[in-house]
C-alpha cells in the first residue's frame, strides 16, 4: 500500500513538473505538448463548464433529499449509518460549491483539486462495489435505486471526468475568470491609490 502511494506521488510530481517545463524533455520519452494544451483557454473553459455543470446537477437531488442519499451511500457498505448521513448532508453542498467555483472560476485551483479528489474517491467506491458484486445505483444524480447502476461504464465515465479535472487543475489559463477580474480590479485600485499619493 505504501509503495503504491509513493508511486502515485512520484507520478503526480513528474506530471506536475512536465506540465510546467521542469522535467527534461525526454522524461516521458515523447514530447506530448501538454504545456500548450493546458494553456489553451478554450479547452480549459470547456472542461470547467462541463465539470461544473455535472457537479451542480449532481448536487441538486441530494440536497433536496439527504436522507435518500444517505441510503444510497449505505448501499456501498463501506461506512456506518451515522457516517452515511453525515456524508449525505455535507457532500452535496461541497459538490455544489465546487461546481459553481469551476463554472465561474472562483478559487479555481481549490475547486478543481476538490473535484479531482471526490472523483477519485467516487471511482474507488464504484470499483469496490463492482468487485464485491453489488447490484446498486451509483447515487450520482438520483437516489432512485433502479437508475444508473454501477458498472465498468461508470468507471470509464469517471476516468474521463478525472482527466478533465486534471486539465483544469494544472492549467495556467485564467481567461474568463472572476478571480482574474478581481485581481485586475484590485491592481487598478492599488495603482490609482499610488498615483494619488505621488
Amino acid at each position: 500500500m505504501v509503495q503504491k502511494s509513493l508511486l502515485f506521488l512520484q507520478t503526480f510530481h513528474l506530471l506536475h513538473n512536465r506540465v510546467y517545463g521542469v522535467c527534461p524533455k525526454d522524461s516521458f520519452g515523447v514530447e506530448l505538448g501538454l504545456k500548450s494544451f493546458l494553456e489553451n483557454r478554450y479547452i480549459v473553459l470547456a472542461a470547467r463548464i462541463v465539470l461544473g455543470f455535472i457537479f451542480v446537477v449532481a448536487s441538486i437531488d441530494k440536497i433536496a433529499d439527504p436522507n435518500a442519499f444517505a441510503v444510497s451511500v449505505g448501499y456501498y457498505k463501506l461506512v456506518g449509518s451515522s457516517l452515511s448521513l453525515f456524508i449525505a448532508t455535507v457532500l452535496p453542498w461541497v459538490e455544489l460549491l465546487c461546481g459553481l467555483g469551476l463554472i465561474f472560476s472562483v478559487k479555481l485551483r481549490g475547486s478543481s483539486l476538490l473535484v479531482l479528489l471526490m472523483l477519485v474517491i467516487f471511482t474507488a467506491g464504484v470499483i469496490s462495489g463492482i468487485v464485491r458484486g453489488l447490484d446498486i445505483s451509483c447515487g450520482c444524480f438520483t437516489s432512485d435505486p433502479t437508475v444508473d447502476k454501477i458498472g465498468w461504464m461508470k468507471v470509464m465515465e469517471n476516468c474521463g471526468l478525472i482527466l478533465l479535472s486534471i486539465v483544469v487543475l494544472f492549467s495556467k489559463s485564467v481567461r474568463f475568470s472572476i478571480d482574474r477580474l478581481h485581481n485586475e480590479s484590485t491592481k487598478e485600485i492599488s495603482n490609482d491609490a499610488k498615483d494619488s499619493l505621488s
